[in-house]
């Protein structure tokens, strides 16, 4: 009764952001955002093409660049400007075509599976005997020394199932949200950065030595139950692709392998992991589009989300609800002929899954920029240490982002914004959110977060925000696994989000506040850019 209720009132709403006698701009605004979003949303087909169209959308690879077409033409259909590509340099693109595995001993047994992220071909079936070999660094090498040649090595430690002790699937109570409503002194960590850079190199030191010892293939165990798969991997880069074909396989087949090589004779594999690389282009792009302000000295603000994902599934919690609902935010705000005072300008992000590549580019490109490399040094360790580079000098458009507004927490409905400790924001960002505190939407916290696309403009003052979301089954079984599919994406939730995230951005581009700035960094701070504990978790 209560949506119907709703969707009866919101069909009387005006279609156009012309206020009635008396009605302030804002208000109007508001209303006409919400009955677009709600009575006549897109925001799920835009996904559903994005997902089961599309599919899986990784850095550099033909999906991707299939996809990055498919954004230009939407925004050009509703009308947007100035819409581009914007690159930077990147990579190796990569694909899977096909992945079987299976046990051929001591019986038949079909595996759940999937490659290893730029990690090479078998070039046709492989079969070998396995050999459980724990390694999780170079100290562990030398007791596997003279046992490998010839072998499938499995190279994580078999361990125990999950035990869970939260529900799979979870919306925040408001005492989760007061949780976070709390300014917490970072505490510096100097060793993160180089702990960071260690595991980054680990595969390619496990790689050679795997290679020198005569094995033939390793598999890694999936890091959650329940037969999902991830895939993960990192050797991008131009000249640093690993030698040896490598699956990750689902940890009740792991565990299940390494029971019966303890037990017994060790299983036989067959792999078939047919995948392919595309160095037709080593550039990775963003892609930007926007509504013009009226006012071309008031600058911009900006909403975004990365569009890139990993490939076990579709990729549809991370990111394409993020991704439709900033789309489906642009197509309500052009559909209603909203004039802004400040250009609106919207970027779909791509390499946030192998370090926030995409947004660290725009950052150096049109921000701020930080000293470059030292001769020889490694070009991981500027990507990871970029935020502890000084000085930092200010580009001539430093000042014309007046806030960036990001979403990358799944498809949970938005429960308002994280103010990353900036105090002085907290008043604006309520009044913005104020007509939206009725869809849940209106709390400003003052905990950061961290490991999204916000994190390099906000590490040179420039105001950056990340919606707080319910956490649906996030981070439970989704967040890059093989369940990531348009089945979790929840319909309510990305119409509510694409009115909060349009109603906001409408706001923040006509207010005659501006955001307060923190002053730009002159040293290192001790908050790791990339990871936020939060208490909810």
């Amino acid at each position: 009764m209560k949506k119907i209720w709703v969707a009866a009132m919101l069909a009387s709403a005006a279609l156009v952001s012309v206020p009635a006698a008396g009605q302030k701009a804002e208000d109007s605004n508001a209303n006409a955002i919400i009955d677009q979003g709600f009575n006549h949303s897109q925001v799920m087909q835009i996904a559903q093409e994005m997902t089961d169209g599309l599919g899986p959308r990784l850095t550099n690879s033909p999906g991707m660049r299939r996809a990055e077409q498919w954004a230009i033409d939407k925004f050009g259909n509703w009308g947007l400007a100035n819409i581009r590509r914007d690159g930077f340099e990147f990579g190796r693109g990569w694909e899977i075509v096909s992945v079987s595995a299976r046990m051929t001993t001591p019986r038949p047994l079909a595996l759940t599976a999937i490659p290893i992220a730029w990690t090479p071909s078998t070039n046709g079936p492989l079969s070998a005997p396995i050999i459980v070999a724990p390694m999780t660094k170079e100290a562990h090498f030398d007791e596997w020394k003279g046992k490998l040649a010839g072998k499938i090595v499995l190279v994580t430690l078999p361990g125990d199932g999950d035990e869970p002790d939260k529900p799979a699937f979870r919306r925040l109570e408001s005492a989760d949200i007061a949780k976070l409503d709390e300014l917490r002194q970072p505490k510096y960590d100097p060793d993160a950065l180089n702990r960071r850079l260690e595991r980054s190199r680990y595969i390619e030191k496990l790689d050679a030595f795997l290679k020198a010892e005569g094995a033939v293939a390793w598999v890694r165990q999936s890091y959650r139950d329940g037969k999902l798969v991830h895939g993960e991997g990192y050797n991008y880069r131009v000249g640093r692709s690993l030698s040896l074909p490598a699956i990750e396989l689902a940890a009740e087949d792991y565990r299940r392998l390494a029971r019966l090589a303890k037990s017994g004779a060790a299983p036989q594999l067959e792999i078939d992991s047919n995948v392919r690389f595309d160095d037709s282009d080593t550039k990775a792009y963003n892609i930007i589009a926007e509504i013009p302000g009226t006012d071309p000295k008031a600058g911009y603000v900006m909403a975004g989300a990365h569009f890139d994902s990993w490939v076990a599934g579709d990729g549809a919690t991370d990111n394409a609800a993020g991704s439709a609902v900033v789309m489906e935010a642009a197509r309500i705000i052009k559909t209603l002929g909203i004039r802004p005072k400040r250009t609106i300008r919207f970027i779909l992000w791509t390499g946030e899954e192998q370090g926030i590549l995409g947004s660290l580019a725009y950052v150096e490109k049109y921000l701020a920029s930080r000293p470059g490399p030292a001769a020889g040094e490694d070009e991981a360790a500027v990507t990871s240490g970029w935020s502890n580079r000084y000085p930092i000098t200010p580009r001539p458009g430093y000042g014309d982002l007046k806030a960036y507004f990001n979403m990358d927490n799944g498809s949970g409905k938005l429960r308002g914004l994280y103010a990353e400790g900036n105090v002085g924001a907290v008043p604006i960002l309520t009044q913005w959110l104020a007509p939206f505190n009725a869809l849940g939407a209106g709390k400003v916290v003052a905990a950061p977060t961290g490991g999204t696309d916000h994190v390099y403009m906000q590490s040179v003052g420039v105001p950056g925000f990340q919606f707080i979301q319910d956490p649906l089954d996030y981070s439970s079984r989704t967040h890059h696994s093989s369940a990531d599919t348009f089945d979790h994406l929840k319909a309510d939730d990305l119409r509510q989000a694409s009115v909060v995230m349009a109603g906001v951005l409408v706001a923040a581009a006509n207010s005659d506040k501006t955001l307060p700035r923190f002053p730009v960094p002159t040293q290192p701070s001790p908050y790791n850019p990339f990871k936020y504990k939060d208490p909810n978790e």
